[in-house]
């Protein structure tokens, strides 16, 4: 079950790094509504991963709180889009972009999968996702298609994150078997459709993705190769737990 174990410990990872970046903007978006939306959705996230890593409990590994908040960085799988510090609006909206429409896909994806307790909670929470790309789209073509400043910083953060937005299909080393057993259709596959949809919300926000022949995907993420970003983060997610491992709350 290895295979089954590595897709769902990124996913979940995930999950749990970017929802504790969107809750970082909890006080300090531009306006009252947004404080709420990145608020909630950091929520469903982080509610999400504790799903996902139900699952690897089932199959075997430790308890979801302990794996979330015991591990190193090195030990994390997540993709490096993730953890990377909010910047300004415009960069955490085009990672929300880029990240949210990919997940939404992977979660339709996975609503088929042969695995079918991964199967189970995909189709609950691909309806979940749904408010989330909206939001995603929302402020995309607003941002991008508003004054000159915002248009500016959209491309901007665009140019910044494309490489690290790339990364999140950086291929398993069982992706053969993934796709053999019907447990997931694969990276690629993934990406092509992610193209496919971004493409055109981007053209209409008169935001331009950057020319493929400069494309290098931040891959390494998935085996726990990071940035120095990372492990503060976890420092901090990890601060109220470490003082009493065993305490319930």
């Amino acid at each position: 079950m290895n295979h089954i174990k590595e897709l769902l410990y990124k996913m979940a990872d995930d999950l749990l790094i970017l929802g504790h970046r969107n809750s970082e903007w909890t006080g300090l978006g531009p306006i009252l509504e947004e404080d709420i939306a990145f608020s909630s959705m950091a929520q469903d996230k982080i509610g999400q991963s504790q799903t996902l890593f139900q699952l690897l409990h089932d199959l075997g590994e430790q308890e979801p709180d302990t794996v979330a908040f015991t591990r190193n960085a090195n030990q994390f799988h997540n993709a490096i889009i993730t953890e990377l510090p909010n910047m300004d609006y415009a960069f955490s909206i085009m990672r929300h972009f880029l990240y949210d429409t990919a997940d939404q896909l992977r979660f339709d994806m996975l609503a088929n999968s042969s695995y079918e307790p991964l199967a189970k909670v995909a189709r609950k929470v691909k309806g979940e996702l749904k408010y989330h790309v909206f939001h995603a789209n929302t402020w995309v073509k607003k941002l991008g298609n508003a004054t000159e400043e915002s248009h500016a910083r959209m491309q901007t953060a665009l140019n910044e994150i494309w490489d690290d937005a790339l990364g999140l299909f950086e291929e398993s080393t069982f992706e053969e078997q993934l796709i053999k057993e019907g447990v997931f259709v694969g990276e690629v596959e993934l990406k092509n459709r992610w193209l496919a949809i971004i493409s055109p919300i981007l053209s209409d926000s008169m935001l331009t993705i950057p020319h493929e022949s400069t494309w290098k995907p931040n891959i390494g993420g998935r085996v726990g190769k990071h940035t120095e970003h990372l492990q503060p983060l976890l420092d901090e997610m990890s601060e109220v737990f470490k003082i009493d491992p065993t305490a319930e709350w």
